[in-house]
């Protein structure tokens, strides 16, 4: 089991960067996208960042916060959104799992369907909406950098023609966990995943830029 006692987001990411283990072939994906981040960052001085997945409830969401994160980490000028092509609802057990690690939720908009919370962590004022919409919602500025988490092919995820850049960065659906024993733990690892390979890309273009 991930310990998440008294853990704060900051904690969790510098852990989860030096226990997240990553295989040669995915560094150097992950290497292609913080080279093309840097390249707009260095152009435009600002990077839109858009975690798109078929129902924004889990995978994507995770990617979203995790950059938000990283941004304020690293002190970059990354903005952090996400999407789907579908809209469902931020998962309660997404919400749950980064509650554990230290990010604070508070309910701005109730819904039965697909509430909206506005997201935060201790050391900023900032804070950012989270709720499951479409990746082309007027919420997510365009241009933007477009990385899909699905874990199926490459093929099958959406065409998406206002992105300056698209990657594929599959992760494993934790939904398969739904309901079972392992459903906390299952999440804590997809949590812990995203967050080190985040924490990969944000360190290499921080790198790239000094």
């Amino acid at each position: 089991m991930l310990k998440t006692s008294n853990i704060s987001a900051k904690n969790f990411f510098l852990n989860s960067a030096k226990k997240t283990s990553i295989k040669e072939d995915r560094k150097l994906l992950l290497l292609k996208i913080a080279e093309a981040i840097a390249n707009e960052h260095s152009k435009n001085e600002v990077v839109n960042l858009n975690f798109i997945c078929t129902h924004n409830s889990r995978r994507s969401q995770l990617g979203q916060i995790w950059s938000f994160f990283a941004a304020h980490y690293f002190n970059l000028n990354i903005n952090a959104f996400s999407g789907g092509t579908e809209v469902t609802a931020f998962h309660r057990n997404t919400v749950k799992t980064l509650q554990k690690v230290g990010f604070h939720f508070q309910l701005e908009d109730f819904s039965h369907q697909n509430p909206t919370y506005s997201i935060s962590f201790d050391a900023t004022k900032k804070a950012i909406l989270g709720f499951s919409k479409l990746y082309s919602d007027a919420i997510n500025i365009e241009p933007f950098t477009a990385i899909t988490t699905c874990n199926n092919a490459d093929k099958n995820c959406p065409f998406i023609p206002s992105a300056q850049h698209r990657f594929h960065l599959p992760f494993v659906d934790p939904k398969a966990s739904d309901g079972t024993t392992q459903q906390s733990e299952t999440y804590l690892k997809t949590n812990q995943q995203i967050a080190g390979e985040i924490f990969f890309i944000f360190d290499h273009v921080k790198k790239l830029l000094s």
